[in-house]
């Protein structure tokens, strides 16, 4: 079976979730991968840092270094754009879960 399409859904709501998480509150990486993996996504940093890094480059999310116990720590936080983005998906999200009838 291909699953294409659950991949491509299962790529979406990934982003959904970390600008969900964002607009919250800042995070860093390895407390993202811990909150996905709740949820049932198994994700590894490979996975989850290019993620990351395309959500930034797009405007979605930035980052800021903080010092933790004498490590370096990117906190990721949601931007305007970012926002805009994350409302605009709920809606088209909404609309889809009530056309399917789910």
């Amino acid at each position: 079976m291909n699953n294409y399409v659950s991949k491509r859904l299962f790529q979406g709501f990934i982003c959904l979730h970390i600008l969900h998480h964002a607009k919250k509150k800042p995070f860093y990486g390895s407390w993202m991968l811990e909150e996905l993996s709740e949820h049932g996504y198994k994700l590894s940093p490979g996975t989850l840092y290019p993620i990351l890094h395309s959500l930034e480059k797009e405007g979605f999310i930035e980052h800021y270094d903080k010092n933790v116990n004498g490590k370096i720590r990117k906190y990721y936080i949601i931007t305007e754009e970012g926002v805009n983005q994350l409302n605009e998906s709920k809606k088209y999200v909404s609309e889809l879960v009530a056309e399917i009838g789910l």
